[in-house]
Protein backbone atom coordinates (compact mmCIF):
# COMPACT_ATOMS: atom_id res chain seq x y z
CA UNK A 1 0.00 0.00 0.00
CA UNK A 2 1.40 3.38 -0.97
CA UNK A 3 1.80 6.31 1.37
CA UNK A 4 1.31 9.96 0.43
CA UNK A 5 3.99 12.22 1.88
CA UNK A 6 3.97 16.01 2.11
CA UNK A 7 7.62 17.02 2.34
CA UNK A 8 8.24 20.70 2.95
CA UNK A 9 10.56 23.43 4.13
CA UNK A 10 8.17 26.14 5.26
CA UNK A 11 9.57 28.47 7.93
CA UNK A 12 6.64 30.94 7.93
CA UNK A 13 3.84 28.62 6.79
CA UNK A 14 3.08 29.86 3.27
CA UNK A 15 4.82 27.01 1.49
CA UNK A 16 3.06 24.38 3.59
CA UNK A 17 -0.33 26.00 2.97
CA UNK A 18 0.17 25.97 -0.80
CA UNK A 19 1.38 22.37 -0.68
CA UNK A 20 -1.69 21.19 1.21
CA UNK A 21 -3.93 22.78 -1.41
CA UNK A 22 -2.02 20.93 -4.11
CA UNK A 23 -2.54 17.68 -2.20
CA UNK A 24 -6.32 18.11 -2.21
CA UNK A 25 -6.93 15.23 -4.68
CA UNK A 26 -5.54 12.63 -2.29
CA UNK A 27 -8.04 11.40 0.28
CA UNK A 28 -7.18 10.01 3.68
CA UNK A 29 -4.14 10.50 5.87
CA UNK A 30 -1.08 12.19 4.47
CA UNK A 31 2.24 11.77 6.23
CA UNK A 32 4.36 14.88 6.73
CA UNK A 33 8.11 15.39 6.59
CA UNK A 34 9.14 18.81 7.94
CA UNK A 35 12.57 19.68 6.54
CA UNK A 36 12.89 22.60 8.96
CA UNK A 37 13.44 20.20 11.85
CA UNK A 38 17.03 20.00 13.05
CA UNK A 39 16.57 16.40 14.24
CA UNK A 40 17.65 14.35 11.22
CA UNK A 41 15.85 11.24 12.46
CA UNK A 42 12.54 13.13 12.44
CA UNK A 43 12.87 14.23 8.79
CA UNK A 44 14.46 11.25 7.01
CA UNK A 45 11.82 8.51 6.60
CA UNK A 46 12.37 5.43 4.47
CA UNK A 47 10.44 6.00 1.25
CA UNK A 48 9.30 3.08 -0.90
CA UNK A 49 8.93 2.89 -4.67
CA UNK A 50 5.13 2.81 -4.43
CA UNK A 51 5.01 5.99 -2.32
CA UNK A 52 3.96 9.41 -3.59
CA UNK A 53 5.78 12.53 -2.42
CA UNK A 54 4.83 16.16 -2.91
CA UNK A 55 7.93 18.18 -2.09
CA UNK A 56 7.76 21.95 -1.57
CA UNK A 57 10.33 24.64 -0.85
CA UNK A 58 10.29 28.44 -0.89
CA UNK A 59 12.39 30.32 -3.42
CA UNK A 60 15.21 32.32 -1.82
CA UNK A 61 16.70 34.69 -4.36
CA UNK A 62 15.69 32.38 -7.20
CA UNK A 63 17.25 29.27 -5.63
CA UNK A 64 16.37 26.42 -3.30
CA UNK A 65 17.44 27.52 0.20
CA UNK A 66 20.85 25.94 0.82
CA UNK A 67 19.72 24.47 4.14
CA UNK A 68 16.71 22.81 2.50
CA UNK A 69 18.85 21.57 -0.38
CA UNK A 70 21.22 19.88 2.06
CA UNK A 71 18.34 18.14 3.80
CA UNK A 72 16.80 16.96 0.54
CA UNK A 73 20.15 15.37 -0.30
CA UNK A 74 19.84 13.31 2.90
CA UNK A 75 16.59 11.72 1.69
CA UNK A 76 16.47 8.34 -0.04
CA UNK A 77 13.75 8.41 -2.68
CA UNK A 78 14.08 4.74 -3.63
CA UNK A 79 12.08 5.39 -6.81
CA UNK A 80 9.10 7.08 -5.12
CA UNK A 81 7.17 9.31 -7.51
CA UNK A 82 7.38 13.00 -6.74
CA UNK A 83 6.00 16.40 -7.62
CA UNK A 84 8.32 19.38 -7.20
CA UNK A 85 6.65 22.51 -5.80
CA UNK A 86 8.14 25.98 -5.47
CA UNK A 87 6.51 28.85 -3.56
CA UNK A 88 7.68 32.43 -3.98
CA UNK A 89 6.75 35.95 -2.93
CA UNK A 90 5.43 37.24 -6.29
CA UNK A 91 8.80 38.42 -7.66
CA UNK A 92 10.24 35.41 -9.55
CA UNK A 93 11.35 31.87 -8.79
CA UNK A 94 14.04 31.80 -11.51
CA UNK A 95 16.07 28.55 -11.16
CA UNK A 96 14.36 27.21 -8.03
CA UNK A 97 12.09 24.69 -9.72
CA UNK A 98 14.70 23.16 -12.00
CA UNK A 99 17.13 22.98 -9.07
CA UNK A 100 14.52 21.25 -6.90
CA UNK A 101 13.82 18.75 -9.68
CA UNK A 102 17.56 18.03 -9.96
CA UNK A 103 17.91 17.57 -6.20
CA UNK A 104 15.00 15.15 -6.07
CA UNK A 105 16.25 13.16 -9.03
CA UNK A 106 19.71 12.89 -7.49
CA UNK A 107 18.10 11.71 -4.23
CA UNK A 108 16.39 8.86 -6.06
CA UNK A 109 12.88 10.23 -6.67
CA UNK A 110 11.05 9.86 -9.98
CA UNK A 111 9.84 13.41 -10.62
CA UNK A 112 6.65 13.43 -12.71
CA UNK A 113 5.14 16.90 -12.16
CA UNK A 114 5.78 20.35 -10.79
CA UNK A 115 4.07 23.54 -9.74
CA UNK A 116 4.84 27.11 -8.72
CA UNK A 117 2.64 29.04 -6.30
CA UNK A 118 2.71 32.45 -4.65
CA UNK A 119 2.65 33.16 -0.92
CA UNK A 120 3.09 36.31 1.14
CA UNK A 121 6.67 37.55 0.98
CA UNK A 122 8.43 36.58 4.21
CA UNK A 123 10.39 39.85 4.55
CA UNK A 124 8.38 42.51 2.68
CA UNK A 125 4.99 41.37 3.91
CA UNK A 126 3.06 43.93 1.91
CA UNK A 127 3.90 42.01 -1.26
CA UNK A 128 1.55 39.06 -2.05
CA UNK A 129 -0.15 39.86 1.26
CA UNK A 130 -2.66 37.21 2.25
CA UNK A 131 -1.65 34.78 -0.47
CA UNK A 132 -2.41 32.04 -1.21
CA UNK A 133 -5.79 33.78 -1.38
CA UNK A 134 -9.22 32.52 -2.42
CA UNK A 135 -8.38 32.66 -6.13
CA UNK A 136 -5.12 30.80 -5.53
CA UNK A 137 -6.92 28.14 -3.51
CA UNK A 138 -9.33 27.45 -6.36
CA UNK A 139 -6.49 27.22 -8.89
CA UNK A 140 -4.25 25.04 -6.73
CA UNK A 141 -7.05 22.62 -5.87
CA UNK A 142 -7.71 22.40 -9.61
CA UNK A 143 -4.04 21.57 -10.21
CA UNK A 144 -4.17 18.77 -7.65
CA UNK A 145 -6.11 16.25 -9.75
CA UNK A 146 -3.78 16.85 -12.71
CA UNK A 147 -0.73 16.32 -10.52
CA UNK A 148 -2.24 13.11 -9.16
CA UNK A 149 -2.85 11.83 -12.68
CA UNK A 150 0.72 12.68 -13.67
CA UNK A 151 2.13 10.82 -10.68
CA UNK A 152 0.05 7.78 -11.56
CA UNK A 153 1.30 7.78 -15.16
CA UNK A 154 4.51 6.49 -16.70
CA UNK A 155 5.21 9.80 -18.40
CA UNK A 156 8.64 11.36 -17.83
CA UNK A 157 9.15 14.64 -16.02
CA UNK A 158 8.09 17.73 -17.99
CA UNK A 159 10.57 20.45 -18.85
CA UNK A 160 10.85 22.90 -15.96
CA UNK A 161 11.78 26.56 -16.40
CA UNK A 162 15.19 27.61 -15.16
CA UNK A 163 18.84 27.59 -16.12
CA UNK A 164 21.79 25.31 -15.50
CA UNK A 165 24.17 26.31 -14.09
CA UNK A 166 21.90 27.93 -11.53
CA UNK A 167 22.12 31.62 -10.77
CA UNK A 168 24.49 32.77 -8.06
CA UNK A 169 22.95 33.97 -4.83
CA UNK A 170 24.93 35.98 -2.35
CA UNK A 171 22.68 35.48 0.65
CA UNK A 172 20.65 37.93 2.69
CA UNK A 173 21.73 40.55 5.17
CA UNK A 174 18.27 40.82 6.77
CA UNK A 175 18.72 39.36 10.23
CA UNK A 176 15.91 39.50 12.81
CA UNK A 177 16.70 40.98 16.21
CA UNK A 178 14.89 40.78 19.53
CA UNK A 179 13.88 43.84 21.53
CA UNK A 180 13.45 44.25 25.28
CA UNK A 181 10.02 42.56 25.20
CA UNK A 182 11.75 39.19 24.75
CA UNK A 183 10.68 36.94 27.65
CA UNK A 184 13.38 34.30 27.07
CA UNK A 185 10.87 31.53 26.38
CA UNK A 186 13.27 29.87 23.90
CA UNK A 187 10.51 29.17 21.34
CA UNK A 188 12.58 30.77 18.60
CA UNK A 189 15.71 28.87 19.61
CA UNK A 190 13.82 25.57 19.59
CA UNK A 191 12.20 26.14 16.18
CA UNK A 192 14.98 27.92 14.27
CA UNK A 193 15.79 25.60 11.33
CA UNK A 194 19.43 26.71 11.27
CA UNK A 195 20.14 26.66 15.00
CA UNK A 196 21.06 30.34 14.80
CA UNK A 197 19.51 31.34 18.14
CA UNK A 198 21.34 30.20 21.29
CA UNK A 199 19.21 28.71 24.06
CA UNK A 200 21.26 30.49 26.71
CA UNK A 201 20.73 33.86 24.97
CA UNK A 202 17.50 33.66 22.94
CA UNK A 203 17.43 37.40 22.34
CA UNK A 204 20.55 37.10 20.18
CA UNK A 205 21.07 35.87 16.59
CA UNK A 206 24.15 34.15 15.21
CA UNK A 207 24.33 35.89 11.83
CA UNK A 208 26.88 33.34 10.59
CA UNK A 209 24.18 30.66 10.81
CA UNK A 210 21.01 32.69 10.17
CA UNK A 211 19.41 32.04 6.76
CA UNK A 212 16.92 34.94 7.05
CA UNK A 213 13.93 32.58 6.88
CA UNK A 214 11.96 34.76 9.35
CA UNK A 215 10.63 31.80 11.30
CA UNK A 216 11.67 33.34 14.60
CA UNK A 217 9.48 36.35 13.86
CA UNK A 218 6.54 34.14 12.91
CA UNK A 219 6.68 31.94 16.02
CA UNK A 220 7.63 34.46 18.74
CA UNK A 221 4.67 34.54 21.18
CA UNK A 222 5.70 37.95 22.52
CA UNK A 223 6.22 39.57 19.11
CA UNK A 224 9.69 40.50 20.27
CA UNK A 225 11.59 39.67 17.08
CA UNK A 226 11.60 41.87 13.99
CA UNK A 227 13.68 43.31 11.19
CA UNK A 228 14.83 46.91 11.06
CA UNK A 229 11.71 48.67 9.75
CA UNK A 230 13.58 51.41 7.91
CA UNK A 231 15.77 48.90 6.07
CA UNK A 232 12.78 46.80 5.03
CA UNK A 233 10.89 49.88 3.85
CA UNK A 234 13.86 51.01 1.76
CA UNK A 235 14.22 47.54 0.23
CA UNK A 236 10.50 47.40 -0.56
CA UNK A 237 10.64 50.79 -2.28
CA UNK A 238 13.64 49.79 -4.40
CA UNK A 239 11.93 46.59 -5.55
CA UNK A 240 8.39 47.91 -5.94
CA UNK A 241 8.39 47.65 -9.74
CA UNK A 242 9.21 43.91 -9.83
CA UNK A 243 6.33 43.11 -7.47
CA UNK A 244 3.77 45.30 -9.22
CA UNK A 245 2.17 42.62 -11.42
CA UNK A 246 0.27 39.80 -9.77
CA UNK A 247 1.84 36.43 -10.63
CA UNK A 248 -0.39 33.37 -10.93
CA UNK A 249 0.22 29.71 -10.00
CA UNK A 250 1.77 27.53 -12.70
CA UNK A 251 1.44 23.81 -13.38
CA UNK A 252 3.94 21.53 -15.13
CA UNK A 253 2.78 18.02 -16.06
Amino acid sequence: MSNVYLVYFSPTGGTEKALRLLADAWEGEKKTVDLSLRDAAARTPAFAKEDVCLVAVPSYGGRVPALAAGRIKELAGNGARAAAVVVYGNRAYEDTLVELCDLLTEAGFAVRAGAAAVAEHSIMRQYAKGRPDEADEKTLRGFSAKIKAALESEDPAPAFPGDRPYKQWGGSKSYPEADDTCVGCETCARLCPAGAIPFDAPSETDTAKCISCMRCIAVCPAGARSLDAASVAAMAERMKAVFATRKEPELFV
